[in-house]
């Protein structure tokens, strides 16, 4: 991945970071995997933001539309807090069962709920509201994620996606990954439903508000 930010910067933000989470035990664990079978994570400075979005947005109920071993989930889940639920969505059962052996170390009180199968498929039998649907699933399929997300999310309820930048190909999509993601931040600022911004940290982070 190349970075949308400079080295420099990426590494500043890193260890601002440090100081507010040289405990978490369980992030860590979590990282040392990702980064032994280079399994892609959002990282911790974008897991902080998502865990201070659910604090800022009084959440209580996550969505999570492509799941990975649950590193995305462990912030959200310290967000939602005691009485909150994060709902885990992946097509691979052995990487649910991951997340599950991981979340079961975070003694937060939130209650995880794991889902395997297709996410959008998934999400098509689930009952909203919920007050953030976190989306993460194969870049291609971007463009389905939000008519699924409007009609799950609450009015004032956040749509967060990750990769929005998809490595700077975005300004130039020459493959499907790169077009569904452009397609897809192209909608999304235009949609009537929804009041969006990019952040550019990492590998670029969507917040969409749904407005109506």
């Amino acid at each position: 991945m190349a970075p949308i930010l400079s080295t420099d910067i990426e590494q500043y933000l890193h260890q601002l970071n440090l100081t507010q989470s040289a405990n978490d035990s369980v992030g860590r664990l979590m990282e040392e995997r990702a980064e032994h079978d280079n399994f892609p994570i959002i990282g911790p400075v974008v897991g902080t933001l998502l865990e201070l979005l659910t604090r800022s947005a009084q959440a209580t109920r996550v969505l999570e539309l492509g799941s990975g071993f649950g590193y995305s989930a462990l912030f959200f889940g310290r967000g939602v807090g005691k009485g909150g639920s994060v709902t885990l969505t992946d097509t691979s059962s052995s990487l649910l069962e991951e997340a599950r052996q991981f979340l079961a170390q975070e003694q937060n009180d939130c209650l995880f709920e794991y889902l395997q199968g297709d996410a959008l498929e998934l999400a098509g039998a689930i009952d909203g509201p919920f007050d953030i649907i976190f989306n993460d699933i194969d870049k291609e399929f971007y463009p389905d994620v939000p008519e699924r997300a409007v009609s799950l999310l609450r009015p004032g309820g956040l749509l967060i996606t990750d990769n929005a930048l998809w490595n700077g190909d975005v300004l130039d999509p020459q493959d499907a990954a790169a077009r569904g993601v452009a397609e897809y931040n192209n909608m999304m600022y235009s949609h009537s439903s929804f009041r969006t911004s990019i952040i550019p940290v990492r590998d670029g982070l969507t917040i969409s508000l749904r407005v109506q």
